[in-house]
C-alpha cells in the first residue's frame, strides 16, 4: 500500500510521515519545494506538485492507495482542497483521511474553519472511503513562542478565559496513521482534543512551573494582540485568526465527554498532557539557553 502525504514537511505531515514509516508504510510525500523534498528521510519518494495548480497533481497521485490531505490556512485553501479531492477520484485513490478542525457549533464564521466545509462535502461526496478529523488548538503552535516565554516571561497567545481542550501534534498524527492504516474508522468526522481545558491564564501558570521564571498571561485585549503581529504576519492571515480568537475568547473550545471517547478507540492510548508537553519543551529551551550562555 502506497499513502501519499500531501503537507508531509509541514508541522503535522511531518510527523504522519515519520510514524507511517516506521510502521513500513510506502510513503509519497507531495511537495512545491524541490529543495524541501530532497531532505526527505531514505525510503520516501518526494513528488512534486502544487494545488494552486491542478494540472500538477495526477502525476503526484499516481499510484497512490490511500491520502492524507492536509492542505495549508491560505486565501485559497477551497480550491485546493477541491483539487486534491478530484485529483484523488481520478487517480481511483481508496481512502482518505482530512485534516479539517474543531468545528463547534457557531465557528464556521471563522475564514479558515468554514474553508473545510466544502472540502469535507466533496469527501464525503466523492465515493472514496474516509476519515474526517478536527484537531483543537495545537500545543505546537507555541514553540513560535520561545523567546516571549523565556525572555519576557509572557504568554501572547490570546484564547481568553473560558478555555480549549488544546491536543498534540503527535495525537493528531496518531489519528491519521491508525485512519490510514486500520479499518472500521471509514465513513466518520472524528474530533481530537487534549484531556484538559485550558485558559490562558492555566498556560501561563504551566510554563511558569518549568520554565524558571514567572509567565504572565498577555490578556484578552485583540487590539494589542493585532498591532504585536501585524509586522510578521500576512494581513489576511490577521484577519482570519481575530476572528478566531475572538471566538475563543467569547465560546471556548472545550471537548465534550462523548467526543474525547470517540477520539481514544482511535487514538489508541490516552491523549497526552499540555503539561507534560510544556515540561518537554521547557527543559529544552533551557538547555539552550545555558549553551548560548
Amino acid at each position: 500500500m502506497k499513502t501519499l502525504v500531501i503537507g508531509c514537511t509541514g508541522t503535522v505531515g511531518s510527523v504522519v510521515m515519520k510514524k507511517l514509516a516506521a510502521q513500513g508504510v510506502s510513503i509519497l510525500c507531495m511537495s512545491r519545494s524541490s529543495d524541501k523534498l530532497r531532505q526527505l528521510p531514505t525510503g520516501v519518494e518526494g513528488r512534486i506538485a502544487d494545488l494552486d495548480n491542478p494540472g500538477t497533481l495526477a502525476p503526484a497521485f499516481s499510484g497512490a492507495d490511500s491520502v492524507f490531505l492536509l492542505v495549508p490556512v491560505s486565501p485559497n485553501e477551497t480550491t485546493q482542497g477541491l483539487a486534491a479531492v478530484q485529483a484523488a477520484k481520478a487517480a481511483r485513490v481508496k481512502k482518505i483521511v482530512y485534516l479539517s478542525v474543531s468545528m463547534p457549533e457557531g465557528s464556521t464564521h471563522i475564514p479558515h474553519f468554514g474553508s473545510k466545509i466544502p472540502v469535507e462535502n466533496a469527501i464525503k461526496e466523492s465515493g472514496i472511503a474516509y476519515t474526517i478529523l478536527r484537531p483543537n488548538n495545537f500545543f505546537q503552535n507555541d514553540l513560535a513562542l520561545k523567546d516571549q516565554i523565556m525572555q519576557y516571561g509572557l504568554y501572547l497567545l490570546p484564547i481568553g478565559s473560558i478555555g480549549l481542550n488544546r491536543v498534540d501534534v503527535r495525537d493528531i498524527a496518531d489519528c491519521a496513521v491508525n485512519a490510514l492504516t486500520k479499518r472500521g474508522f471509514e465513513g466518520q468526522t472524528i474530533a481530537i482534543h487534549g484531556p484538559d481545558t485550558l485558559t490562558g491564564n492555566d498556560i501561563a501558570r504551566i510554563y511558569s512551573r518549568y520554565v524558571g521564571r514567572d509567565v504572565r498571561y498577555g490578556g484578552n485585549d485583540l487590539d494589542v494582540w493585532v498591532r504585536r503581529v501585524r509586522n510578521v504576519m500576512p494581513e489576511w492571515k490577521v484577519r482570519d485568526y481575530r476572528v478566531m480568537y475572538k471566538f475563543y475568547q467569547d465560546h471556548g473550545m472545550a471537548a465534550v465527554a462523548a467526543d474525547l471517547e470517540k477520539e481514544q478507540k482511535l487514538l489508541g492510548h490516552k491523549p497526552r498532557r499540555f503539561e507534560d508537553f510544556a515540561k518537554e519543551i521547557a527543559g529544552g529551551w533551557k538547555e539552550e539557553l545555558a549553551r548560548a550562555a
